[in-house]
């Protein structure tokens, strides 16, 4: 006699489902688990391409939710045309105005002062100021560094400067220029730019490659800084360690190389692993761990298109000697600024890597396990708006959009 069967078909269903699902529920060790079993994708869009990935989970991982109960304030509006904000060493946030000045702004979004005497900017497509980065000393030295589109010989290029903060008159004085990433194009588009701090003191810094296609291929040239993740100390020089230092034929800047338009840098806790975020053509966004002297492949691979439709290049994904993101999207995001949430006050949170999506218009939230994604959620969507970049502070996220809006998310 047959047995009779006693589960419902629904979860039959979802047991087959699941068991056709590379993922599973995981547990971190802090004791705090993860389910993401049967979860389907939070991306439901068709691809702009039927590229494949090169290993499970590297695209369209499941979905999850937060479960502890949290709110979103927005605590400031209409800020201009801003690009970063970014927690300062007092807990306060510095938010950048790509036409050229910055603002201090309280943990409740109040504006505190402007701050000007910046150089010029050239201010126009994607140019215009970028980042904002504050000296480890900074509590005791007052010096902070940015990052700006600048006019230059015939052309523009991504510059850093470095000055020291007169908050009370409300400008920055003692302006040096400490480097400029050559060569200087005609093109008003992928500048980058962000700005970190490495354990040691010396600064990272991503640059674009300009998006021209005589300026595109220089991703891949070592004696051009277009494409490239720098290291420099806070004067401006290499960096002592740099892969390509003392090598014949190459800028001893570089740290790694093959980039399209890096426009998130954040320090992984966890790890101590730089991870950068990434903009493709149509499709390809990308998220990275930067390890020193690695090709990351732009512009010969990418899980992307050109915007023509037609392939880039020879349209492979994968080759020896340049490395794979560790997550990608199709179609794209838009993934701008990033960082990671740092505090405990929403514990599925720790160490989470968390997406300011801009053409994707929400806050992209990743769960990461051993170095791989293992979850991902869309938050913010409701507000349909361009998030720009996003800063942890205080056991709480702050994040900026094209509109000028902050918002402020933190346990309930």
């Amino acid at each position: 006699m047959r047995a009779k069967n006693t589960f419902p078909l629904s979860v039959i269903l979802m047991l087959i489902y699941s068991a056709s699902c590379a993922n599973n529920e995981t547990t971190f060790s802090d004791g705090n688990k993860i389910d993401t079993i049967g979860l389907p994708p939070v991306e439901t869009k068709v691809p702009n391409s039927n590229y494949k990935p090169a290993f499970s989970g590297q695209t369209r991982i499941g979905g999850v939710k937060t479960t502890t109960p949290y709110k979103v304030e927005k605590i400031a509006e209409k800020l201009g045309h801003p690009f970063a904000i970014v927690s300062m060493p007092d807990g306060r946030l510095m938010v950048t105005i790509k036409s050229g000045y910055m603002e201090i702004h309280d943990a409740n979004g109040k504006l505190v002062k402007k701050i000007t005497g910046l150089p010029d900017v050239a201010y126009g497509g994607q140019g215009g100021l970028l980042d904002v980065a504050f000296d480890p000393n900074f509590t005791r030295n007052k010096i902070m560094y940015w990052s700006y589109s600048e006019k230059y010989q015939q052309g523009s290029l991504t510059a850093v400067a470095n000055g020291k903060l007169n908050e009370a008159d409300g400008k920055v004085e003692n302006v040096s220029v400490i480097f400029r990433a050559t060569p200087a194009t005609n093109s008003p588009l992928q500048f980058g730019s962000r700005l970190v701090f490495d354990k040691n003191g010396n600064l990272f810094v991503s640059v674009g490659e300009k998006f021209i296609p005589e300026a595109r291929v220089q991703a891949q040239k070592l004696d051009s800084y277009l494409g490239k993740i720098i290291r420099i100390t806070t004067h401006g020089k290499p960096a002592p360690g740099n892969p390509f230092f003392n090598k014949a034929g190459t800028e001893p800047e570089i740290f790694s190389y093959g980039h399209r338009n890096p426009d998130g840098l954040d320090i992984n806790p966890a790890t101590g692993e730089l991870w950068e975020s990434e903009f493709g053509p149509r499709g390809g966004d990308e998220i990275n761990i930067i390890h020193p002297g690695k090709n990351y492949g732009w512009p010969v691979i990418t899980y992307g298109i050109d915007y023509s439709g037609r392939k880039m290049g020879e349209g492979i994904q994968q080759k020896a000697g340049m490395e794979q993101p560790v997550y990608y999207w199709d179609p794209v995001i838009s993934p701008c600024g990033i960082c990671f949430y740092k505090g405990n006050a929403i514990p599925e949170w720790k160490n989470n890597l968390f997406v300011a999506a801009l053409s994707g218009q929400h806050l992209d939230r990743l769960v990461i396990k051993n170095n791989k994604i293992v979850g991902e959620e869309r938050l913010l969507a409701d507000k349909n708006q361009r998030f720009r970049d996003v800063a942890y502070s205080n056991n709480m996220l702050y994040t900026i959009t094209d509109d000028g809006d902050i918002y402020r998310i933190s346990k309930k």
